[in-house]
Protein backbone atom coordinates (compact mmCIF):
# COMPACT_ATOMS: atom_id res chain seq x y z
CA UNK A 1 0.00 0.00 0.00
CA UNK A 2 1.14 2.85 -0.94
CA UNK A 3 1.39 6.01 1.80
CA UNK A 4 -1.29 8.32 0.01
CA UNK A 5 -3.80 5.60 0.47
CA UNK A 6 -2.22 4.73 4.39
CA UNK A 7 -2.95 8.79 4.24
CA UNK A 8 -6.82 8.26 3.08
CA UNK A 9 -6.66 5.31 5.39
CA UNK A 10 -6.41 7.28 8.36
CA UNK A 11 -7.88 10.30 7.46
CA UNK A 12 -11.22 9.03 6.82
CA UNK A 13 -11.33 7.46 10.23
CA UNK A 14 -10.21 10.09 12.07
CA UNK A 15 -13.40 11.83 10.60
CA UNK A 16 -15.32 8.67 11.25
CA UNK A 17 -14.07 8.85 15.15
CA UNK A 18 -13.73 11.87 15.99
CA UNK A 19 -13.28 11.30 19.69
CA UNK A 20 -11.98 7.82 19.91
CA UNK A 21 -10.95 6.27 23.26
CA UNK A 22 -10.85 3.42 24.86
CA UNK A 23 -13.76 1.50 26.12
CA UNK A 24 -12.37 0.35 29.00
CA UNK A 25 -14.15 2.50 32.02
CA UNK A 26 -11.68 3.81 34.09
CA UNK A 27 -10.44 6.93 35.43
CA UNK A 28 -6.53 6.43 36.84
CA UNK A 29 -3.56 4.46 34.87
CA UNK A 30 -4.16 1.83 37.89
CA UNK A 31 -7.80 0.99 37.17
CA UNK A 32 -7.07 1.24 33.44
CA UNK A 33 -3.77 -1.14 34.53
CA UNK A 34 -6.27 -3.61 36.21
CA UNK A 35 -9.00 -3.15 33.54
CA UNK A 36 -6.77 -4.29 30.62
CA UNK A 37 -5.11 -7.35 32.24
CA UNK A 38 -8.80 -8.27 32.99
CA UNK A 39 -10.11 -7.67 29.20
CA UNK A 40 -7.54 -10.49 27.95
CA UNK A 41 -9.45 -12.79 26.60
CA UNK A 42 -13.35 -10.99 27.45
CA UNK A 43 -14.84 -8.32 25.81
CA UNK A 44 -14.62 -5.41 27.40
CA UNK A 45 -18.20 -5.26 28.55
CA UNK A 46 -17.97 -7.59 30.65
CA UNK A 47 -14.49 -6.06 31.83
CA UNK A 48 -16.71 -2.63 32.48
CA UNK A 49 -19.74 -4.86 34.56
CA UNK A 50 -17.12 -6.38 37.35
CA UNK A 51 -15.14 -3.14 37.68
CA UNK A 52 -18.36 -1.27 37.84
CA UNK A 53 -18.56 -2.91 41.40
CA UNK A 54 -15.12 -3.64 41.66
CA UNK A 55 -13.68 -0.42 41.99
CA UNK A 56 -15.79 1.68 44.29
CA UNK A 57 -14.75 -1.24 47.16
CA UNK A 58 -10.86 -1.46 45.87
CA UNK A 59 -9.43 0.90 43.25
CA UNK A 60 -5.46 1.52 43.88
CA UNK A 61 -2.71 -1.80 44.82
CA UNK A 62 -3.19 -1.21 48.79
CA UNK A 63 -6.81 -1.95 48.75
CA UNK A 64 -6.64 -4.96 46.06
CA UNK A 65 -3.69 -6.11 47.69
CA UNK A 66 -5.80 -6.32 50.82
CA UNK A 67 -8.29 -7.50 49.23
CA UNK A 68 -6.69 -10.76 47.98
CA UNK A 69 -7.37 -13.04 45.40
CA UNK A 70 -10.46 -14.69 46.98
CA UNK A 71 -11.94 -11.44 47.71
CA UNK A 72 -11.25 -10.03 43.99
CA UNK A 73 -12.73 -13.36 42.43
CA UNK A 74 -15.37 -12.66 44.06
CA UNK A 75 -16.10 -9.47 41.40
CA UNK A 76 -14.90 -11.21 38.49
CA UNK A 77 -16.05 -14.86 38.50
CA UNK A 78 -17.87 -13.47 35.40
CA UNK A 79 -14.60 -12.57 33.52
CA UNK A 80 -13.01 -15.83 31.21
CA UNK A 81 -9.50 -16.64 33.49
CA UNK A 82 -10.81 -14.93 36.64
CA UNK A 83 -8.92 -17.39 39.02
CA UNK A 84 -6.03 -16.24 36.79
CA UNK A 85 -6.19 -12.79 36.49
CA UNK A 86 -7.03 -12.59 40.13
CA UNK A 87 -3.68 -13.86 41.11
CA UNK A 88 -2.15 -11.67 38.42
CA UNK A 89 -3.81 -8.33 39.77
CA UNK A 90 -2.94 -9.04 43.38
CA UNK A 91 0.68 -9.82 42.60
CA UNK A 92 0.88 -6.73 40.57
CA UNK A 93 -0.57 -4.38 42.92
CA UNK A 94 2.00 -5.88 46.06
CA UNK A 95 4.98 -5.14 43.26
CA UNK A 96 3.52 -1.60 42.63
CA UNK A 97 3.44 -1.00 46.25
CA UNK A 98 7.01 -2.79 46.64
CA UNK A 99 8.57 -1.28 43.80
CA UNK A 100 6.64 1.59 42.38
CA UNK A 101 5.61 2.70 45.59
CA UNK A 102 2.08 2.24 44.78
CA UNK A 103 2.69 4.08 41.19
CA UNK A 104 2.19 2.66 37.55
CA UNK A 105 5.15 3.03 35.81
CA UNK A 106 5.76 4.81 32.40
CA UNK A 107 8.45 2.68 30.59
CA UNK A 108 7.50 -0.48 28.94
CA UNK A 109 10.13 -2.54 30.36
CA UNK A 110 8.69 -1.87 33.97
CA UNK A 111 5.01 -2.19 32.87
CA UNK A 112 5.98 -5.90 31.24
CA UNK A 113 7.58 -6.97 34.09
CA UNK A 114 4.27 -6.73 36.65
CA UNK A 115 2.25 -10.59 36.68
CA UNK A 116 0.00 -10.68 33.79
CA UNK A 117 1.28 -7.86 31.70
CA UNK A 118 2.83 -8.62 28.40
CA UNK A 119 3.56 -6.26 25.29
CA UNK A 120 -0.03 -4.97 23.97
CA UNK A 121 -1.55 -4.02 27.63
CA UNK A 122 1.84 -2.31 28.38
CA UNK A 123 1.43 -0.35 24.97
CA UNK A 124 -2.46 0.52 25.69
CA UNK A 125 -1.61 1.41 28.84
CA UNK A 126 1.55 4.05 27.79
CA UNK A 127 -1.13 5.23 25.02
CA UNK A 128 -3.61 5.58 27.22
CA UNK A 129 -2.51 6.91 30.88
CA UNK A 130 0.31 8.52 30.00
CA UNK A 131 -0.15 9.44 26.06
CA UNK A 132 3.09 7.90 24.20
CA UNK A 133 3.00 7.09 20.75
CA UNK A 134 2.58 3.34 20.84
CA UNK A 135 0.08 1.16 18.99
CA UNK A 136 -0.83 -1.84 20.72
CA UNK A 137 -1.94 -4.91 18.50
CA UNK A 138 -4.90 -6.76 19.55
CA UNK A 139 -7.00 -9.22 17.19
CA UNK A 140 -8.93 -6.44 16.06
CA UNK A 141 -5.90 -3.99 14.95
CA UNK A 142 -3.94 -7.30 13.60
CA UNK A 143 -6.93 -8.25 11.27
CA UNK A 144 -7.58 -4.62 10.32
CA UNK A 145 -3.46 -4.15 9.15
CA UNK A 146 -3.67 -7.39 7.23
CA UNK A 147 -7.08 -7.07 5.58
CA UNK A 148 -6.90 -3.41 4.60
CA UNK A 149 -3.10 -3.64 3.15
CA UNK A 150 -1.95 -1.30 6.03
CA UNK A 151 0.45 -2.62 7.44
CA UNK A 152 0.28 -6.88 6.80
CA UNK A 153 2.60 -9.11 9.16
CA UNK A 154 2.25 -12.10 10.40
CA UNK A 155 2.26 -11.79 13.70
CA UNK A 156 1.21 -8.81 16.41
CA UNK A 157 4.55 -7.48 16.48
CA UNK A 158 5.65 -7.62 13.40
CA UNK A 159 2.38 -5.50 12.61
CA UNK A 160 2.72 -3.04 15.02
CA UNK A 161 6.56 -2.38 14.12
CA UNK A 162 4.89 -1.63 10.52
CA UNK A 163 2.18 0.72 12.01
CA UNK A 164 4.87 2.48 13.95
CA UNK A 165 6.90 2.78 10.36
CA UNK A 166 3.94 3.73 8.22
CA UNK A 167 1.32 5.34 10.21
CA UNK A 168 1.62 9.05 9.71
CA UNK A 169 3.09 10.93 12.69
CA UNK A 170 0.02 13.31 13.06
CA UNK A 171 -2.31 10.13 13.14
CA UNK A 172 0.08 8.10 16.21
CA UNK A 173 -1.55 9.31 19.66
CA UNK A 174 -4.77 7.54 18.04
CA UNK A 175 -4.17 5.10 15.42
CA UNK A 176 -4.44 2.68 18.07
CA UNK A 177 -8.14 3.53 18.76
CA UNK A 178 -8.97 4.45 15.07
CA UNK A 179 -8.12 0.54 14.25
CA UNK A 180 -9.63 -1.66 16.84
CA UNK A 181 -12.96 0.64 17.33
CA UNK A 182 -13.61 0.25 12.98
CA UNK A 183 -11.99 -3.57 13.10
CA UNK A 184 -14.57 -4.12 16.38
CA UNK A 185 -17.98 -2.24 14.32
CA UNK A 186 -17.27 -1.99 11.18
CA UNK A 187 -13.85 -4.31 9.56
CA UNK A 188 -15.84 -7.75 12.05
CA UNK A 189 -14.49 -10.81 11.43
CA UNK A 190 -17.12 -13.00 10.25
CA UNK A 191 -18.87 -10.28 8.10
CA UNK A 192 -17.67 -7.00 7.39
CA UNK A 193 -19.82 -4.05 7.16
CA UNK A 194 -17.88 -2.80 3.58
CA UNK A 195 -21.05 -1.81 2.43
CA UNK A 196 -21.12 1.21 5.03
CA UNK A 197 -17.59 1.04 5.42
CA UNK A 198 -15.57 4.90 5.76
CA UNK A 199 -12.27 3.28 4.57
CA UNK A 200 -13.59 1.33 1.59
CA UNK A 201 -11.98 3.30 -1.36
CA UNK A 202 -8.45 2.61 -0.34
CA UNK A 203 -8.70 -0.66 0.97
CA UNK A 204 -7.23 -3.40 -0.33
CA UNK A 205 -8.74 -6.10 0.82
CA UNK A 206 -9.67 -8.40 -2.23
CA UNK A 207 -13.57 -9.27 -1.65
CA UNK A 208 -14.59 -5.79 -0.77
CA UNK A 209 -16.82 -5.17 -3.78
CA UNK A 210 -18.45 -8.61 -2.75
CA UNK A 211 -19.56 -7.52 0.75
CA UNK A 212 -20.22 -4.54 -0.09
CA UNK A 213 -22.49 -5.42 -2.99
CA UNK A 214 -24.45 -7.98 -0.34
CA UNK A 215 -25.32 -4.73 2.09
CA UNK A 216 -26.37 -5.73 5.05
CA UNK A 217 -28.02 -9.08 4.46
CA UNK A 218 -24.28 -10.59 3.71
CA UNK A 219 -24.29 -13.96 4.87
CA UNK A 220 -21.11 -15.01 7.22
CA UNK A 221 -18.47 -16.73 4.45
CA UNK A 222 -18.06 -20.23 4.09
CA UNK A 223 -14.25 -20.51 4.78
CA UNK A 224 -13.13 -18.81 7.90
CA UNK A 225 -10.80 -16.28 7.53
CA UNK A 226 -6.97 -17.12 8.82
CA UNK A 227 -7.00 -14.08 10.57
CA UNK A 228 -7.63 -14.25 14.18
CA UNK A 229 -10.98 -11.95 15.26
Amino acid sequence: MNPAKREAIYKALAKAIPEPRSELEHTTPFELLVAVVLSAQATDKSVNLATAKLFPVANTPEKLAKLGVEGLEQYIRTIGLYRVKAKNVVALSNLLLEQHGGEVPKTREALEALPGVGRKTANVVLNVAFGELTIAVDTHVFRVSNRTGLAPGKDPLEVEARLMKVTPPKYLRNAHHYLILHGRYTCVAQKPLCWKCPVYEPCEFREKKKFAAMGPDAPKPKVKSKLPR
